[in-house]
């Protein structure tokens, strides 16, 4: 499958479908970075391997450092549109493995 065909609303159904949905909505909200420690490492884990993006916006985690937006970054990089879609299109051509 094609990257181009994999746009916000294609990953978003692939995360519900993997059940993802909920870490994405608190990385989307800024929670994952407010709550215990194992949610942000869940979360830096998920941005890492492409299952989950950063949001548009900016957040600030417990500390009050800037965690950045997605589009902050270099395309391609942890945190990314293009790296969520590369991670999507390799479960969807069967290169990688979810439960």
């Amino acid at each position: 499958m094609s990257k181009k065909y994999l746009n916000l609303k294609t990953i978003t159904s692939l995360q519900k479908e993997y059940g993802i949905t909920d870490l994405q909505e608190k990385i989307d909200s800024g929670l994952a970075w407010k709550l215990e420690g194992s949610f942000g490492r869940a979360a830096m884990s998920a941005l890492e391997d492409g299952s989950c993006m950063l949001p548009e916006e900016q957040h600030k985690d417990f500390y009050g450092t800037i965690v950045p937006s997605r589009n902050d970054l270099l395309n391609g990089t942890k945190g990314t549109l293009l790296n969520s879609q590369n991670f999507w299109t390799k479960v969807l051509d069967g290169e990688i493995e979810l439960n």
